[in-house]
């Protein structure tokens, strides 16, 4: 088994109440046996106080699902980095699908941003992926490589080697985000295994700690699978994260093959 630990991260993206939260969150701590896994909840910006209370103490850590790209200003509406780190945030995602396609982030944006995350001592989650159209026309790993490549670009002008180590990367196909649909475990691995050695390309040894997570529907039923690909170091969960059974059930799956 890979000496990297498992990773199994939550994304409530736009969900939650106080009061839902409240209930997710005592359900999930009280079932957590996160001895061989890392367990972590990104919960939307006005949830972190709430989510860091609620798991303060525990074996599981949390994180935000998105930052701004820059470190403060008369920037109306955003969040910086540094400002997460007073709710005790450890994580930060960038790039999401969901912030490329919609919010028209760049590959650029999502290296700045992933630049300001490390400067506030936190670790990204860096997500790339295809959509259908472009899976469809064999374009995967152009895609994904161009996406990453902005981060190796980011990280080698920025020249904070020790940064390195610290950053996570995601895989997720755009076209099996909250669609029912899962790449299989083999063309997870494909491109899992493309991400790690375009890494070792960039970095040499660090490539060998690099954390690759999988994300898009994984449930219980397909995580045992999809974690025990030798590069599939855990998963970035959307929907099944609002479920306390359902993420509690991918958590032991992760931990089962670590």
């Amino acid at each position: 088994m890979s000496a990297r630990r498992k990773l199994v991260a939550g994304n409530w993206k736009m969900n939650g109440t106080l009061a839902a939260n409240a209930e997710l969150l005592r359900a999930v701590r009280a079932g957590a046996d996160t001895a061989a896994c890392d367990l972590v909840i990104c919960a939307p910006f006005p949830y972190l106080a709430q989510t860091a209370d609620a798991l303060l103490g525990s074996t599981m850590t949390w994180g935000a699902q998105d930052c701004s790209a820059h470190a403060q200003g008369a920037y109306t509406g955003e969040v910086s980095a540094v400002m997460l780190t007073d709710f005790g945030c450890r994580w930060v995602i960038v790039g999401h699908s969901e912030r490329r396609q919609y919010h028209a982030e760049s590959s650029a944006l999502v290296a700045a941003k992933a630049l300001q995350v490390l400067r506030a001592g936190l670790t990204p989650i860096v997500c790339v992926g295809e959509t259908l159209a472009e899976r469809d026309a064999r374009q995967t790993l152009v895609v994904v490589g161009a996406q990453l490549q902005a981060i190796v670009d980011a990280l080698k002008e920025a020249g904070q080697a020790q940064w390195i180590a610290r950053v996570v990367v995601a895989y997720e196909p755009v076209w099996a985000i909250g669609t029912g649909r899962t790449a299989t475990s083999a063309q997870a691995q494909d491109v899992h295994a493309f991400i790690r050695q375009l890494w070792r390309g960039a970095f040499a040894g660090s490539a060998d700690g690099l954390r690759i997570l999988y994300g898009g529907s994984v449930k219980p039923g397909n995580a045992a699978e999809l974690f025990a690909q030798p590069d599939v170091d855990g998963g970035l969960i959307g929907g099944a994260s609002l479920k306390a059974d359902e993420f509690l059930g991918i958590a032991a799956a992760a931990q089962a093959v670590a």
